[in-house]
């Protein structure tokens, strides 16, 4: 079984399959890319095919990102109302303070966080029936931890919620590094796949670059292909290469 992304010109790049089902990929993008506009489309084409989906914002205020999302004609405002898409309001999370008290018992921030975030997201997805998952950006969350590998462990108990839910996840991050020629980011080795946006110098101009680095279980096209972000979203352009 597959999901179809619903992003012109994406699934054309994933052997015209999709992501497989369940699978949990990274869409890594430079500031300006277009990452949440990609993770928002992904979802509003989901509600449309039904299977409905859970949009978890850990750094913008939803009504300010809902009203971004209209400006570009997404109609995500749409499919909320309609319970297709439910919004998870998961920013406070980052004005914890360094101890949170649960009765008598103190427990770590990034504890807090990590259960907290995880028990928002199931209760969401129950509510809606979701197949779909966006959780934007994780970078908000694993800033937190200054150790790879309580990060790497954080990463991993908050695939695991959406794996057992069986919903196919995007994890929205920045890019460290936005050349092609990157050094890879630690979540890049857990994840299911890897979907970039960038862009690069062509001549005089920049160009948006689009490219599937890694995705398992089908045989993808791993070649970068100019995108543009317009009146609808993005929109990304398989029969055109850059090099």
């Amino acid at each position: 079984m597959y999901t179809r992304v619903g992003v012109k010109g994406v699934d054309s790049l994933l052997d015209d399959k999709g992501i497989p089902g369940g699978h949990t990929v990274l869409v890594l993008g430079a500031p300006g890319s277009g990452k949440t506009t990609f993770g928002l489309q992904y979802l509003v084409a989901g509600a449309k095919a039904g299977e409905n989906g859970v949009y978890v914002s850990l750094d913008e205020d939803p009504d300010r990102l809902l009203e971004s999302a209209e400006s570009l004609g997404l109609g995500v405002k749409q499919q909320v109302a309609a319970k297709k898409i439910a919004v998870v309001d998961a920013s406070p999370i980052r004005l914890l303070p360094a101890k949170v008290k649960l009765g008598s018992t103190e427990i770590g921030r990034k504890e807090f966080a990590v259960a907290t975030l995880i028990a928002s997201i199931t209760d969401a997805i129950k509510k809606v029936g979701a197949q779909r998952v966006v959780i934007d950006p994780i970078s908000t969350l694993v800033v937190h931890y200054s150790d790879d590998y309580e990060r790497r462990i954080a990463l991993l108990d908050l695939m695991a919620a959406t794996v057992k839910s069986r919903c196919t996840t995007l994890l929205v991050a920045e890019m460290s590094d936005p050349s092609l020629q990157r050094r890879y980011q630690f979540e890049e080795f857990i994840v299911d796949g890897v979907l970039v946006l960038t862009r690069v110098l062509s001549g005089q101009n920049f160009t948006r670059v689009f490219s599937v680095e890694k995705m398992r279980g089908i045989d993808n096209d791993s070649q970068p292909h100019p995108y543009r972000i317009s009146e609808g979203g993005i929109e990304v352009f398989p029969t055109e290469q850059l090099f």
